[in-house]
């Protein structure tokens, strides 16, 4: 049973990668900016706080609120909000979400190219911090996406019988226990999402400069 499925994931796999190269994306797989082919002369354009000449917080808050939702599911939200006669700081909190892979096409927290593949043939998943700074001609808004990697505590797909006496732990019963698959220990760093953040600055910052053609 177990064959059967490492084959069909294997297929599964196979397609996603062929997809891939139709799509004309393998030229920037290996660039985990997912911009293209490395090239040292390829900087971010957008500024990340980046500011915006906003002067209604309430306008600012609604488009950024719909703008996190099309790519996370929002936890928290702390608005802005006048205390005595100081500004507070915005903040969106967003839940760690799956990232998604190949064979989802209509998700996009996922960036084409490299850390799509990477959501395919790993568990990896992702969180977003957004703040909202007061500032003398606008708000500055940063947007921070933190991605981790699945810790297990064997393979998914181990050949060991997950029924096999173990001897490196405290003394049981003698009974043999069947395991129904790997056990998550954590999840591990890999650091930022910059791919995704300066995607999410773009949709924002088109949404305030050009409302009329939303």
């Amino acid at each position: 049973m177990r064959n059967e499925i490492r084959r069909n994931y294997g297929w599964l796999v196979s397609a996603g990668v062929s997809m891939l190269l139709l799509s004309g994306c393998f030229s920037g797989l290996y660039n985990p900016s997912g911009a293209g082919p490395t090239d040292p002369n390829v900087v971010a354009t957008i500024n990340n706080p980046l500011l915006l000449p906003v002067a209604d917080r309430d306008f600012l808050w609604v488009q950024l609120v719909d703008m996190v939702d099309d790519y996370f599911h929002i936890e928290r939200e702390e608005r802005n909000q006048v205390v005595g006669e100081t500004l507070t700081e915005g903040r969106i909190v967003t839940r760690p979400m799956i990232g998604s892979t190949l064979l989802e096409p209509w998700r996009s927290d996922s960036r084409p190219g490299y850390e799509r593949l990477l959501s395919t043939v790993q568990s990896v998943r992702r969180k977003a911090t957004v703040r909202v700074i007061p500032e003398a001609t606008g708000y500055s808004v940063e947007i921070l996406v933190v991605k981790e990697l699945e810790d297990l505590d064997r393979p998914e797909f181990a050949t060991i019988g997950s029924a096999t006496r173990r001897h490196d732990g405290s003394l049981t019963d003698g009974e043999l226990g069947t395991e129904r698959g790997p056990v998550t220990l954590g999840w591990i760093s890999l650091g930022r999402d910059t791919a995704l953040e300066q995607e999410m600055l773009k949709q924002l910052r088109a949404r305030l400069t050009n409302v009329n053609q939303q």
